[in-house]
């Protein structure tokens, strides 16, 4: 692929980035050495490589769920001072 500034210019363009001439100075080698590192890439035997959407293993981290008894109501409720008619008693809303 040929870098030159025209086509950073219509990359720019496609992208509604507006580069001045000293940016775009500035970006070409940048720019060429990305796109070299990349090439080296495609130097590269990958027909036995299965493809990787991941970089890292993905894993369940989670516990599995077990059901478990229920405490009942007056055992929740003993914790706390703030109850009234069975129920956690709470700030009023307006």
């Amino acid at each position: 692929m040929n870098l030159d500034k025209e086509l950073i210019k219509k990359v720019a363009k496609n992208s509604r980035l507006e580069l001045t001439e000293e940016e775009i100075k500035e970006f070409l080698p940048q720019l060429k050495e990305i796109l070299s590192s990349f090439s080296k890439l495609q130097e590269l035997d990958t027909e036995k490589v299965k493809p990787s959407f991941q970089p890292l293993e993905i894993k369940n981290i989670l516990r599995e769920d077990k059901p478990l008894p229920c405490k009942s109501q007056e055992e929740i409720l003993s914790n706390t001072n703030l109850k009234q008619d069975g129920y956690f008693k709470g700030p009023k809303a307006l």
